[in-house]
This record gives C-alpha cells, sequence and structure tokens, in this order.
C-alpha cells in the first residue's frame, strides 16, 4: 500500500534521508520510530507529497505521489506534529472543508463528517468554534480532518501529543479500528509504550538510514505459544522422585525451591490438564499448579535489540 524505493533527500549541508526503501502491507500499522533528527518527520512529509526528494520514487496505493500528487492526497490522510485549524469555524464546519478540499460532494460531506466525528469521540463538540475546544479536542479535531474523506492511507506525526491518558487509550481502539476498516496506518512517536498497544511493525530509523523493518507480530508469536508450569508440592513429598517421573514423561524439569518446580515443554491447555490429572492419580499432593507465558518483549526492547545489534556491527 506504501512503496518506498530509494529515496534521498537533502537539506543544505545534511542529507535527511539516505537511500531508504520499504514496503508497507494493507491494513497494517507500522510505528515509525528513531531518535530525535533521524528524518521520521521528513519521510512523511516526502510520502504525503510535501517535501520531493532529489532521488526514489513514493507509490502510495499504486499511485506515484509526486506524477498525480492530487490524486495521492485523496487517498491518504495527512496529520502533522504541529497542526492547524481555523479557529472561528466550527468543529463541524472545518470537517466540511477538509472533506470538500479532497473532492467529497455536498450529498456524501455531511455522513462523513459524522462518521469522523464519532471515531474520535468529537460528536458533542462540533458545534462548537474550534478556538473555544481544549488542547486534546482540538488534537481530535485535527485527526477527524486526517480520516473524514476516509482515505486507504493514514499518516501520523505524534497524533498523541496533548491528549490525556483516557484520549490515548480511545486513539488506540482508534488505530485498531480502522486498520480493521482496511486503512494502512503509519504512526511516528516518540513514546514507545503507546504504540505497542495497536501497532503490527516497526520501522526503524537513524541518521536518514533505515535500520530495519520489523514485524511485531512474528516477533510475539513464539511468546504466546511457549509457557511454563509452576508445581507447588506438600513438603512431606519427594521431590527428587517427582522430577524423575516428569523427565520420564519428557518435560524439562527446573527446581525452583525444595518444594516448587517449574516445568516446560506442555504444548498447550489439553496437555496441561491431562498433567495434572496424572500427577494426582499417581498420589502426587500437590497445592500449586500454574501457568505463566512468557512476556512478548516490548516496543522499546526489540527498538534496543535493533539499535544495539547495529552497534555492535559497527
Amino acid at each position: 500500500m506504501i512503496c518506498v524505493r530509494d529515496v534521498r533527500y537533502d537539506y543544505p549541508g545534511h542529507r535527511a534521508l539516505d537511500d531508504v526503501s520499504f514496503g508497507l502491507p494493507p491494513a497494517s500499522i507500522t510505528a515509525l520510530v528513531g531518535p530525535n533528527g533521524a528524518g521520521k518527520t521528513t519521510l512523511l512529509r516526502a510520502i504525503a507529497a510535501l517535501e520531493e526528494p532529489i532521488q526514489g520514487f513514493i507509490l502510495v496505493d499504486g499511485l506515484d505521489v509526486w506524477e498525480d500528487p492530487r490524486a495521492a492526497h485523496r487517498r491518504m490522510g495527512y496529520l502533522p506534529d504541529h497542526f492547524g485549524l481555523y479557529q472561528d469555524l466550527s468543529a463541524r464546519r472545518c470537517l466540511l472543508y477538509a472533506a470538500y478540499a479532497m473532492g467529497i460532494s455536498e450529498r456524501a460531506a455531511d455522513a462523513l463528517v459524522d462518521w469522523a466525528a464519532r471515531q474520535v469521540n468529537l460528536l458533542p463538540q462540533l458545534e462548537k468554534p474550534a478556538k473555544a475546544l481544549s488542547r486534546g479536542q482540538r488534537q481530535r479535531l485535527a485527526l477527524a480532518q486526517a480520516i473524514v474523506h476516509q482515505p486507504r492511507v493514514l499518516l501520523l506525526d505524534e497524533p498523541a501529543s496533548g491528549l490525556d491518558p483516557e484520549a490515548r487509550a480511545d486513539l488506540a481502539h482508534l488505530m485498531r479500528s480502522l486498520a480493521a476498516q482496511g486503512m494502512t496506518i503509519l504512526v511516528s512517536s516518540h513514546i514507545l509504550a503507546e504504540l505497542e498497544s495497536y501497532c503490527t511493525a516497526m520501522l526503524v530509523l537513524e541518521k536518514g538510514r533505515l535500520l530495519r523493518y520489523q514485524s511485531l507480530e512474528a516477533q510475539a508469536a513464539p511468546a504466546r505459544v511457549e509457557r511454563f508450569l509452576r508445581l507447588r508440592l506438600d513438603a512431606t513429598q519427594d521431590t527428587a522422585s517427582l522430577i524423575g517421573w516428569l523427565a520420564r514423561a519428557g518435560l524439562a524439569v527446573q527446581q525452583e525451591a525444595a518444594d516448587v518446580l517449574h516445568i516446560t515443554g506442555v504444548p498447550d491447555d489439553t496437555a496441561q490438564q491431562q498433567l495434572l490429572r496424572n500427577l494426582i492419580l499417581a498420589g502426587w499432593a500437590v497445592l500449586e499448579f500454574s501457568a505463566h507465558h512468557p512476556e512478548a518483549p516490548s516496543l522499546e526492547d526489540v527498538y534496543r535489540s535493533i539499535v544495539h545489534g547495529k552497534e555492535e556491527r559497527a
């Protein structure tokens, strides 16, 4: 849905993007991360056809953004970090203006305005002027402007800036909902903990170069399959004998304490239930039997591993 190939962009005396290439699949939510000055905003503006690279090309939904920028704009929404609103217009008129600017007909615009306001929980404020809205409400209005024409691609630069914790949770729900409706989202933020609640992949930029495209779903999948069981026995039980009993069943065991064992090698819930049944039938006095799933690495963990891995290779 977004195809970037060999993109290079220079500011006077500084290369902001250096041969960046990647492709994003439809209905994905990709976190664009990296330190200040990495080129994240420049990349978003280049995809939005607001900055023209000196090399390379960018396709959005199959359209070259510089050969036909107006058609590309109708297929994308863009929320910059520093956005502007028409202060004296009501929120409804701001959204109507944004819809008309994207070629939406007057007949369809009213329904789309209500849809966009509903998505960002702004319906009660539609008749208020933009200047009367709170900081968080203004942020939500700007986001509604970016999606009012129901674009195929959504580009967001620090969308959670100025939002309170409840509104940030709503934003995460909105991102997942829009992706479920088929929208492809590329979102930049410095707050990785927020991104990991809804992003499916990550692009890491550093000094204008792409370090890696990382699927977060693939990263987390193994952790969801693995499990270990914590087994605590009555203190009178012969723990050494039980370890041998479990080993003969093909299970790996580590002893945490005199009466506590950690068991690995149990693949699923059915096998776990059968193991507990066998333990009881064999006469073992089980006081505790609980499953634990190792936590999937956080987005920050993945980011740090990518950056540190690059440093070690250097």
